[in-house]
């Protein structure tokens, strides 16, 4: 027989108060979504409606002057459009200001397919990522690439010819590659959850975000616990320590959105990240997977230490950022957006630790390679790996997306840092593909402006399939937003992409 329990009126009144908070967003946020589609409908010439279009909510973004801004996905006759969603400006008094988009004409198609669906799984959608929409099959494949990281591959085929259009994996990899003691930042402070008798590697203070064993397998997790809250000994030999450097990074990128940027978690909504570490055997990598909203971190092998550094943690977790906001889809030149994103958030939580242990730099993964020497990636001359482009030709966007972000790497260096920041940065001159050769002057305009303008860029201009010449139009605005139409700060946008031959 159970006996009824009342909450004490304080703790129901502060529930009812967080209900009445929850619900009065949610309104808000149908408003704002309501008269977006209002506006999506009244200005077809700059937002590509047509007869069949609908529309979902996927974020909004408000101003502090009122004004919003309402990303949204498109649909056609019920289809999802690949490369069709947009975002939605508005001023404060709700009215109509633009829309960032990427879509080149308006949808109209027969939505019936010659081509038989590949598989059980695959879903008919419309491709609006090329020159025109095209009825396609989205066919998502389950797998495991050649080095042992698991894939979650898309793959785009015509409808009416069964041709391969485009394809992209959902997970993404790094390029290569109490106290916690940890092997790369020495011993720092790490917020834990007591459980029974032991302490375990969970966050309450973060969303809840815990970092767990995989005991060098694929699928198996472990609570990793301890009975003194002092988390391995700085050593490999130790399982606890790279756990320590991965729930210190993890904690360290959740601060640095929260307090750099005003994001609440990668999802912005207060939930937190988990973290996986001793992945598989010899396995030298990291990455990011939307399906289980969590980082992989393999122990390297053979002259590669394990993946747990910061940057490479901020860079993992960037991801995240970018999978719940622009959507970069992940080829051509959206998907060297995507990894450079996670290359320049990667950099700046490293800056934003400022451990002395790991001195910042735009250097991304330096700490992993037993020699000393080697990096992952340079962000001031990308090129300088024998892979990685300097400046933007035409086909960057045919190389791997890992090297295709040298290219947006470069621009954001030198937006920050200039030509003579710390190592001197090369120019891209007329003649220039891969590697520039140029040695002309640019003035960076610091960090911390520098993070603010792609971060803004990223989350209220770039949509799904932007590429290097829609973000500098990004930037662009995003730099207008913050500082001021023909700030200082614009024309240092403007200057830094023609830099790297971004016009």
């Amino acid at each position: 027989m159970s006996k009824k329990t009342s909450l004490p009126r304080a703790v129901a009144l502060a529930a009812l108060l967080a209900c009445t908070a929850g619900a009065g967003m949610a309104a808000e946020r149908d408003v704002a979504f309501a008269r977006a589609v209002e506006h999506i409908q009244a200005f077809p010439g700059r937002t590509m409606h047509g007869e069949g279009h609908s529309y979902r909510l996927r974020d909004v973004v408000a101003d502090r002057d009122g004004a919003q801004h309402v990303r949204v996905d498109r649909l056609y006759r019920g289809l999802r459009v690949i490369g069709g969603d947009m975002v939605v400006h508005m001023n404060r008094t709700g009215a109509f200001l633009d829309a960032s988009r990427t879509l080149r004409d308006t949808v109209r198609l027969d939505i019936t397919p010659s081509q038989l669906r590949p598989a059980a799984n695959s879903e008919l959608v419309v491709y609006a990522r090329g020159e025109s929409p095209l009825l396609a099959w989205l066919t998502h494949q389950h797998g495991e690439q050649a080095d042992g990281t698991p894939s979650e591959l898309n793959i785009i085929t015509d409808a009416h010819t069964g041709a391969d259009l485009d394809r992209w994996d959902d997970v993404h990899t790094g390029a290569a590659a109490g106290v916690g003691n940890t092997l790369f930042l020495g011993d720092v402070p790490i917020t834990t959850n007591k459980a029974a008798r032991v302490y375990v590697l969970q966050d309450p203070t973060r969303g809840n975000s815990k970092t767990v064993d995989m005991r060098n397998g694929t699928s198996t997790e472990r609570q990793m616990s301890d009975a003194d809250n002092n988390w391995g000994d700085n050593t490999k030999a130790n399982r606890q320590t790279v756990a320590a450097d991965a729930h210190y990074g993890g904690a360290t990128t959740w601060d640095y959105y929260l307090n750099v940027h005003g994001r609440s978690g990668i999802g912005n909504d207060g939930v937190g990240a988990n973290s996986r570490v001793h992945y598989s055997r010899n396995y030298a990598n990291a990455f990011w997977s939307d399906s289980c909203f969590c980082m992989t971190y393999g122990d390297g092998s053979g002259s590669i230490l394990p993946l747990v550094s910061i940057d490479v943690a901020g860079h993992e977790m960037s991801h995240g950022v970018t999978s719940r906001t622009a959507g970069l889809i992940y080829s051509g030149e959206s998907g060297g957006l995507n990894e450079a994103t996670s290359d320049i958030f990667g950099a700046m939580v490293e800056f934003y630790a400022n451990n002395a242990a790991d001195t910042p730099d735009y250097l991304i993964g330096e700490k992993l390679f037993a020699d000393g020497t080697s990096v992952i990636r340079n962000m001031i001359n990308p090129s300088v790996d024998g892979v990685s482009a300097d400046c933007w030709y035409p086909g960057v966007g045919s190389i791997d997306v890992h090297y295709s972000s040298g290219v947006a790497n470069h621009f954001y260096y030198l937006l920050a840092e200039g030509t003579t920041g710390g190592s001197p940065s090369k120019t891209c001159v007329t003649g220039n593909t891969r590697v520039a050769t140029g040695t002309g002057s640019v003035t960076g305009i610091g960090r911390t402006k520098a993070e603010k303008i792609w971060y803004r860029a990223l989350t209220v201009y770039m949509t799904a399939n932007t590429n290097y010449a829609a973000a500098r139009q990004a930037t662009l605005s995003a730099a207008a937003d913050l500082y001021g139409a023909g700030s200082p700060e614009v024309n240092a946008v403007a200057t830094a992409w023609t830099a790297v031959k971004v016009n």
